[in-house]
């Protein structure tokens, strides 16, 4: 497992996401304003983070995807499933 796709520590995220994208940034917003800390993986500099988004998302490079400290994923979570899933 890369240092792009290793599983986050309790309490946070990691936010798998490109710089154009609308929804990792309204993503991004909400967690700073919650003051939940994640650690972001851009898929277009990082082929190992591109490949596990796409193997969670049925080969599609869809983000914001995000991986819990569980090991689960999700694609476009709202804010309100982040918090209930770290808690």
């Amino acid at each position: 497992m890369s240092a792009a796709t290793a599983l986050p520590t309790a309490g946070t995220i990691t936010m798998f996401s490109t710089p154009w994208c609308g929804y990792c940034r309204g993503l991004k917003s909400a967690l700073d304003r919650e003051g939940i800390a994640y650690h972001e993986v851009n898929i277009e500099r990082h082929q190992d983070g591109a490949d596990y988004v796409m193997s969670v998302n049925g080969g599609n490079q869809t983000v914001p995807t995000v991986v819990f400290p569980d090991g689960t994923a999700a694609t476009n979570p709202s804010l309100a499933e982040v918090r209930l899933r770290l808690a």
